[in-house]
């Protein structure tokens, strides 16, 4: 598409009924590109008649369709959102504009280059998405109906550009709200422990990306905002504007590749205030991000808050729109009423104790779990316990299973969620006792590879993917379960890993004993010689539960995804081949080696 092909057809609306002014298809001119970013953008209306406008600006830059309207980008979802927060111009995932000009804010909507209306290369999540993103900040930032204050605000897509933005320190970045957003492309969202989570990456790129692509014929006619301004490009056009993330996952394995490298960036680098919101059901994308972001940025002023229930629809709960909205008007409006920009004032962690049954996707029983504020992340007064795994499938605190005879527990390997292989260990608490924060699974294992067993030449290399779950039961047996981020049934938390990117640099400044971190670098792999024995740890992502007396804790070791994977699967078989993961799976006892899960208990304050 040449650059004289790219026309201006913004349009200007006046939107008596809801007090707003509604600017669409707003070219964002951006440097070192012939094509613009277009956007949305809605004001009061009493903007027009102030002498100096100075609104505080709420911006979000993603793939979705800025002009996809929300009730039709997902019907059922819409009409569950709490009425204050829909209207005509809402979207998904993001703030509505009705809401927000009535308390005094211009929201910008922008659709990323190669998405919606905006001309270019599509590359979703690339360094080239930050760098255009803060180019949209700056210039929104400089208009003369602004204050020179931009705030981002939105959900899962909307959050996890966020970090990146904020890390390249944008002029007029002054705050951010990454609401259930991963920071971490590698590890959070495409390469569990270094296993690749395609079948989630696959369901999001056939539903919500690649229909959006700009250039895409048909979009008006099928409800998905309109048709593009310059007119439709052929599939074979299309295909050289475009990254495909599901070649390119599966291609590219490790993070010093060119692909990963250049979606990587330094939490460090953060300095804006930021409120980063995670979700304890969403194992498998956005929790771990939430997290660590918040732990390793270097805002002064920055807030933990935990939530559970769908993805979707805590974001426009009353109470939660309360909160973003004290928050935004303490950083863009300097009308502080709660106390964010007062050291020690606002608690830095607020944690949600998740005890009891209340049943999975019930927003009124999850709305009963109670708060506690917490002035750190991870808890100080953490003690972390070690349970021992021993061969009668128990998790106990005895640690003298060190001097037990050698044996093992063998599974098959190569399990999927429609065949399961797994084995099991468990504790029942006696009395109540919280478990907070982050775990760690440390095994011994061994991987017996199924072509050794069927020629009489040996293998030398193997390899061996552990898949780890917490599940919760109840006094009567039966597992209580959570809510996923589409409504799902899950279980209490997972944790992955690929042994043959076992390393772990205990050097990097980010690794913590209940934390290992991992490069995840090609230099790293070292694939598994059978019939040797290598001791592993597994990070398992952080929880939160309030286990009652006579709650069953169980410890699952699987070879493939299990129940409460949701749409977090790994069902690659380019990712896992036979040929290299096949055979059975070893876990090994005694002779000195001991197996445990490090829990970290929270006693109750005296």
């Amino acid at each position: 598409m040449a650059a004289n092909q790219v026309r201006d057809i913004q349009t200007t609306f006046y939107d008596e009924e809801n007090n707003l002014l509604f600017e669409k298809n707003v070219s964002i001119p951006i440097p070192d590109s012939e094509y613009p970013v277009r956007c949305n953008i809605y004001r009061p209306l009493s903007s027009l008649t102030a002498a100096k406008p100075a609104l505080p600006v709420i911006m979000t830059y993603g793939p979705y369709g800025k002009d996809i309207e929300y009730s039709k980008f997902h019907p059922q979802s819409f009409s569950e959102v709490d009425p204050e927060q829909k209207s005509k111009y809402s979207a998904w995932e993001t703030p509505d504009p009705v809401f927000w000009t009535s308390h005094g804010y211009a929201v910008v909507r922008c659709d990323e280059r190669g998405f919606g209306q905006s001309p270019g290369f599509l590359d979703s999540m690339s360094k080239d998405t930050a760098a255009t993103f803060c180019h949209a900040i700056e210039w929104a930032a400089q208009q003369p109906w602004s204050n020179g204050r931009v705030g981002l605000l939105g959900v899962s897509y909307f959050a996890g550009t966020q970090w990146r933005a904020a890390a390249a320190q944008p002029r007029g970045l002054s705050c951010i709200i990454p609401w259930e957003g991963m920071s971490d492309y590698y590890r959070d969202r495409c390469r569990h422990g270094g296993i690749l989570s395609d079948a989630f990456i696959r369901f999001w790129w056939d539903r919500q990306v690649i229909t959006n692509q700009y250039g895409r014929p048909g979009r008006a006619a099928a409800g998905r905002g309109d048709d593009t301004i310059e007119g439709d490009l052929s599939e074979e056009e299309r295909q050289r504007n475009r990254r495909d993330q599901n070649i390119d996952n599966e291609v590219h394995r490790f993070r010093d590749q060119d692909y990963y490298k250049s979606r990587d960036f330094k939490l460090e680098d953060i300095q804006v205030p930021l409120l980063s919101v995670a979700n304890l059901g969403n194992t498998g994308l956005h929790l771990r991000g939430n997290v660590l972001g918040y732990m390793f940025s270097s805002s002064k002023f920055k807030y933990l808050r935990f939530l559970a229930g769908r993805h979707d629809l805590p974001f426009y709960y009353k109470d939660e729109v309360k909160l973003q909205l004290s928050f935004l008007d303490a950083w863009l409006k300097d009308q502080d009423q709660v106390g964010w920009t007062i050291p020690g004032k606002v608690a830095p962690v607020s944690v949600l104790l998740r005890k009891g049954n209340v049943g999975y996707n019930n927003p009124d029983g999850e709305k009963l779990f109670q708060r506690r504020d917490e002035q750190e992340w991870p808890i100080a007064r953490t003690e972390y316990v070690r349970y021992y795994l021993n061969p009668q499938h128990e998790l106990t605190n005895d640690g003298n299973v060190t001097r037990l005879p050698e044996s093992k527990i063998t599974y098959k390997a190569l399990g999927s969620l429609d065949h399961p292989q797994f084995v099991t260990f468990s504790t029942i608490f006696t009395k109540e006792t919280e478990i907070t924060g982050h775990i760690v699974a440390h095994l011994n294992v061994s991987v017996d590879p199924l072509v050794q067993q069927q020629q009489s030449n040996p293998v030398a290399e193997a390899d061996l993917d552990l898949f780890v779950t917490l599940r919760h039961l109840d006094s009567q047996g039966q597992e209580i379960l959570y809510t996923g981020a589409v409504g799902d049934p899950v279980s209490l938390t997972k944790g992955w890993l690929r042994c043959s990117l076992r390393k772990v640099d205990d050097k990097h400044p980010q690794h913590r004993s209940y934390l290992p971190y991992r490069q995840y670098f090609s230099t790293d792999e070292e694939l598994l010689t059978p019939g040797i024995i290598y001791a592993v740890d597994v990070e398992i992502w952080p929880t939160n539960v309030v286990m009652n007396d006579g709650d069953t804790l169980v410890l699952e070791i699987a070879s493939g995804d299990t129940a409460g994977s949701g749409l977090f699967r790994h069902e690659s078989k380019v990712d896992r081949d036979p040929a290299r993961f096949g055979g059975w799976n070893n876990i090994h006892f005694g002779g000195g080696k001991s197996n445990y899960l490090e829990l970290p208990i929270i006693p109750h304050k005296s």
